[in-house]
């Protein structure tokens, strides 16, 4: 992948070109089973690799760098003995290189074999498709690194995100609870426990917490027009209420 424009990428599927496909094809240079091959010495090549192209664009060999610098951390660790109490373990990142790299080759050989195939459309034809001149269309996408990255990151907005509807809940406010303790004011005429004027519609649905608020702030305020008196002998005691 490669790109003389820093603005804009080329992406060439067919003719992948990474890092981990260079090392597939160093390893196979040693001619030997990938299972046997040395690291330390494919780190050699791949450093080598990139010391000798002097071509490469650092914008787009990042990954060439990143994995010449991993390799020689690698070798650096495989040269060295190991300690017990060590958290990286070098012979076991080597080993899972060399499966990774045996996977790559097999997913080739497959890819391979595959495409040697003959395909529906191309050599085989079902009844009712015609055949002779066909037309084979190759788009080539031709996009800034600015939209690319505008589009991809408008995708992720998208996913996180969402819109949350959160209901309702019904309320029971000082308005409704200032009409609720004039209404009831002919029976209030003696001290009266204040949550017992809590209409029933809210004590039934469990939601005692909003009928509470609601006539505790209405009683003050009609307590602040002098319409009712509120007493609470000690603070732990109910709150009582009767008219004035």
């Amino acid at each position: 992948m490669e790109s003389n424009n820093i603005n804009q990428i080329s992406i060439n599927i067919p003719n992948y070109n990474g890092p981990l496909e260079l090392l597939l094809h160093l390893a196979k240079s040693q001619k030997v089973d990938l299972a046997e091959i040395s690291i330390t010495k494919l780190a050699d090549q791949f450093l080598e690799f990139i010391k000798n192209n002097k071509n490469l664009n650092l914008e787009t060999a990042s990954e060439f760098l990143l994995m010449a610098t991993w390799l020689a951390y690698l070798k650096s660790k495989l040269l060295l003995p190991e300690e017990e109490d060590e958290d990286f373990k070098a012979l076991e990142v080597a080993e899972r290189l060399k499966l990774q790299l045996k996977k790559l080759e097999l997913i080739r050989i497959l890819s391979d074999q595959m495409l040697q195939k003959k395909r529906l459309g191309v050599h085989i034809f079902t009844r009712g498709m015609k055949g002779g001149i066909r037309s084979i269309n190759t788009p080539i996408y031709d996009i800034s690194l600015y939209e690319l990255l505008k589009s991809y990151a408008g995708v992720q907005m998208q996913k996180t995100f969402q819109n949350i509807n959160i209901p309702k809940l019904p309320v029971f406010t000082t308005e409704e609870g200032i009409k609720q303790i004039k209404n009831n004011l002919d029976k209030i005429k003696e001290w009266k426990n204040i949550f017992e004027l809590i209409p029933d519609f809210y004590i039934k649905n469990k939601m005692e917490r909003t009928g509470i608020a609601g006539i505790f702030a209405a009683s003050l305020e009609l307590t602040k027009e002098g319409l009712t008196k509120v007493s609470q002998t000690k603070i732990s005691d109910n709150l009582m209420i009767k008219k004035s």
